[in-house]
C-alpha cells in the first residue's frame, strides 16, 4: 500500500470516530452522559466493520489530495450516506441500545464535512488560496478575457515564478470589479492600453479560445496597437483534443490578427467525392499544392499523385508526409506540366479520377519582363496539356487554381492565368471531364508573398519596404484557400469560375506596421520605406471582371461567376500556334500579342 494513501485512510478511519463522539455531543447539547458515552465506545468496532470496507471500494483513495475535486467529493458523499444506511440496518436489526436516531442523521452529516473539507482545505493550502501568492518578482502581465480559459490559466500561472497577473479584462457588462481566483477584472478590454500604462505592463495574454474569432482579433489587435507583447493561447479545437495545455501559450502571428472564420466543409460529401479515388496534384510542392495535398488526405484518396518540377520541393513534402502520414499511398513524381509525353506516361499509369492543377508561376514582378514567355507557356500551355491529357483519359474533373490578378490584369502573370481560364472555358464539353475554374487573392505565408519577406527584413533591423502607401490586398490563410479549393470541386459541374470570400482587403502599410509591432518594434526602431511600384503591379486587386457577376451558392464563402462565352475553334487553334512559336523578340511585343487574347489586359508598355 502507497504510504500517502494509508495516511489519508488512517485519516479518514479516525474522522469516523470524531464525528461519532460529535455527533452523541450534539445531539445531548454539548455534554454526553455516561451511560451514552459507553454505547457510543461499544458501537464504534460496527461502524469500523462497516465504514473500513465501504471507503476502499468506493475508489476514496485513486484521487490525490493535492487535486481534490466535485469528482472526490461525489465519491465521499455516496461512500459515507451508503455506510450510514448500512450502519443504521445493523443498529435496527441487533436492537443496539444507547444509539439515538438523531446520532444516525448527524454523524454522515458530520464525517462529508470533515473528509471533505480536510481534502480541499489540502489543496487550498497547496494552491496559496489560504494566504495568497507572493509574486513580487515576476513580470507584470495583463490577461484578455474573464472565461474558463482564463481561469484555468491563472490557476497555472500561480505555480509560476515569472509572471504576476495584474488584472483581467472582460467585455461582459457588469462583470467590472469582479474577481476570478483573486485577480480583479478591471475593466473592458477597450481599455488595455489606459491600464497598461496606468500598471506599468508590457505584455499581455489574450485566453478568448471560447470567443468567436472576431473577438479574438479585436483583443489581439486592441493589445498589439497599445504596444504590448501579446500572447494567446490555444485554440479551443487543440484544448478540447487534449494535445496542449491552456499554458502552452504562443506569440501572436499576423494570422491571428487577419482572423477569418473556420472553413465549414461538408465533409461527409467530401469523403465520398475524394475517398478511395486517384488524385493527382500538380505543383504539389508549392504552397498551396502541399496545403491541398494535406487537406486531401483527410479524406483517405486510394492512391494520392503528387506532381511536381522542382526537385528539392518535392523532397520536402515527401519527408514531411513519410513522417506524418507513412501509411497514406503516395507516388511522388518530378516532371513539367508542359511535358505532354510525361503526362502520358502518369496519367496512363495512375489512371487520376480528380485533378488539382496548382503549378504556375505567379511572382509578377520576376514574371513580368524577362521571364514574360515562360510564364505564359507555364501558366498557359502547362493548363492546357493537364487538361487536354484529363480528357484523354476520361479523368472526372480538373480544378484549376487561379488569382485575383486575372481579374482585368495590367501584368503578364495575371493576364496568363485569365487565359489559362478561357482555355478550360473552351476545352468544357457537355460530356466528360469537368473543368473548374478557383480564383481567390494571396494567401498569407505562400512562397513569394510579403510575409516571409517582411520577417526578413525586420530580422535585419529594417527598413520594411511596401511599394506604395495606399496599395491594398485581399489574403486568406493557406488551409483555409486549400479547404476552399475542395469545397468548390465538390460543387463543380465544369465551366464554372467559383471566386473566394475574401473578407475587406488590406492595407499592406498596415500589415507591415503590425508585424513590426507583433515582433516587439516601434516604427521608430523599424521604420517602413515606400519604394513605388514595381512593374505590372496594381494598387489594388479585384475579383471579376467588368462582364462578370456573380451567384451565391450553398456555401457561404463561396460564389459562382457568370463568366462570358465560351471561346470558339479559330481562337484555340489561333492560341495553341502563337505558344508553339518561338518566343517574341521582345516583352513589349510578347504583351502586345497577349492582348489580342485577353482583350481586357492592359499592359504597361
Amino acid at each position: 500500500m502507497i504510504p500517502r494513501r494509508l495516511v489519508a485512510y488512517t485519516h479518514d478511519l479516525a474522522a469516523v470516530a470524531l464525528c461519532w463522539y460529535g455527533a452523541y455531543w450534539l445531539r445531548f447539547n454539548l455534554s454526553l452522559p455516561e451511560e451514552y458515552l459507553r454505547g457510543a465506545i461499544r458501537t464504534l468496532p460496527l461502524l469500523f466493520a462497516v465504514y473500513a470496507p465501504a471507503y476502499w471500494l468506493m475508489g476514496l483513495y485513486r484521487g490525490i489530495w493535492r487535486y481534490a475535486s466535485i469528482m472526490d467529493l461525489r465519491r465521499i458523499i455516496v461512500a459515507v450516506f451508503a455506510g450510514a444506511i448500512a450502519v443504521a440496518a445493523a443498529v435496527f436489526m441487533l436492537r443496539i441500545p444507547s444509539v439515538p436516531r438523531s446520532v444516525l442523521v448527524l454523524h454522515p452529516i458530520l464525517l462529508v464535512l470533515i473528509m471533505g473539507g480536510s481534502r480541499f482545505a489540502y489543496r487550498a493550502w497547496k494552491d496559496h488560496a489560504l494566504y495568497g501568492r507572493i509574486d513580487l518578482n515576476g513580470e507584470p502581465v495583463l490577461v484578455l478575457g474573464a472565461g474558463n480559459a482564463a481561469e484555468r490559466l491563472l490557476r497555472e500561472l500561480d505555480y509560476s515564478l515569472d509572471w504576476k497577473v495584474v488584472g483581467l479584462l472582460e467585455d461582459s457588462a457588469g462583470r467590472a470589479g469582479r474577481e476570478v481566483r483573486g485577480r480583479k477584472i478591471l475593466g473592458s478590454i477597450d481599455d488595455v492600453a489606459l491600464w497598461a500604462e496606468k500598471l506599468d505592463v508590457k505584455r499581455a495574454i489574450v485566453a478568448m479560445p471560447e470567443a468567436s474569432q472576431a473577438g479574438r482579433r479585436r483583443a489581439m489587435e486592441a493589445a498589439v496597437q497599445a504596444g504590448l507583447s501579446v500572447l494567446t493561447v490555444p485554440s479551443l479545437e487543440d484544448l478540447l483534443s487534449g494535445n496542449v495545455a491552456v499554458s502552452q501559450m504562443r506569440q501572436v502571428q499576423l494570422e491571428d490578427l487577419l482572423g477569418r472564420e473556420p472553413v465549414q466543409l461538408d465533409d461527409r460529401r467530401l469523403l465520398g467525392w475524394l475517398g478511395e479515388k486517384v488524385v493527382l496534384v500538380t505543383g504539389a510542392g508549392g504552397s498551396i499544392g502541399s496545403e491541398l495535398v494535406r487537406q486531401i488526405i483527410r479524406f483517405k484518396p486510394r492512391l494520392l499523385v503528387l506532381y511536381e518540377l522542382s526537385e528539392f520541393a518535392l523532397y520536402q513534402i515527401e519527408e514531411e508526409l513519410s513522417t506524418s502520414l507513412p501509411s497514406i499511398p503516395t507516388v511522388y513524381v518530378v516532371g513539367d506540366v508542359k511535358d505532354v509525353h510525361r503526362l502520358d506516361q502518369v496519367f496512363a499509369t495512375y489512371k487520376p479520377s480528380l485533378v488539382f492543377h496548382a503549378a504556375a508561376y505567379k511572382h509578377v514582378p520576376l514574371m513580368e519582363n524577362e521571364n514574360a514567355w515562360e510564364a505564359v507557356r507555364n501558366n498557359v500551355l502547362g493548363s492546357k496539356c493537364v487538361a487536354e491529357v484529363a480528357q484523354r483519359y476520361e479523368v472526372e474533373e480538373v480544378i484549376l487554381i487561379s488569382t485575383d490578378k486575372a481579374v482585368n490584369p495590367t501584368n503578364v502573370m495575371g493576364a496568363s492565368k485569365r487565359l489559362a481560364e478561357r482555355v478550360l472555358c473552351g476545352l468544357q464539353e457537355p460530356e466528360g471531364t469537368r473543368f473548374v475554374t478557383v480564383r481567390f487573392g494571396n494567401v498569407l505565408g505562400s512562397n513569394g508573398s510579403v510575409i516571409p519577406k517582411f520577417r526578413e527584413q525586420i530580422a535585419r533591423g529594417g527598413p520594411v519596404t511596401v511599394t506604395h502607401p495606399e496599395i491594398v490586398r485581399y489574403f486568406m490563410l493557406i488551409p483555409e484557400a486549400a479547404q476552399l479549393v475542395l469545397q468548390a470541386g465538390l460543387m463543380g459541374q465544369g465551366g464554372e469560375i467559383f471566386v473566394l470570400e475574401m473578407g475587406e482587403p488590406i492595407r499592406i502599410a498596415d500589415l507591415a506596421r503590425d508585424m513590426i509591432r507583433l515582433t516587439g518594434f516601434s516604427e521608430d526602431e523599424i521604420r517602413i520605406e515606400f519604394t513605388g511600384l514595381r512593374p505590372g503591379e496594381k494598387l489594388y486587386e479585384e475579383l471579376l471582371t467588368d462582364s462578370e457577376h456573380t451567384l451565391p451558392t450553398p456555401h457561404p464563402k463561396l460564389r459562382v461567376a457568370q463568366a462570358e462565352a465560351a471561346p470558339d475553334t479559330d481562337w484555340q487553334l489561333n492560341l495553341e500556334q502563337w505558344l508553339n512559336e518561338p518566343a517574341p523578340a521582345t516583352a513589349q511585343a510578347l504583351k502586345l500579342r497577349l492582348q489580342k487574347f485577353v482583350p481586357e489586359y492592359s499592359p504597361q508598355l
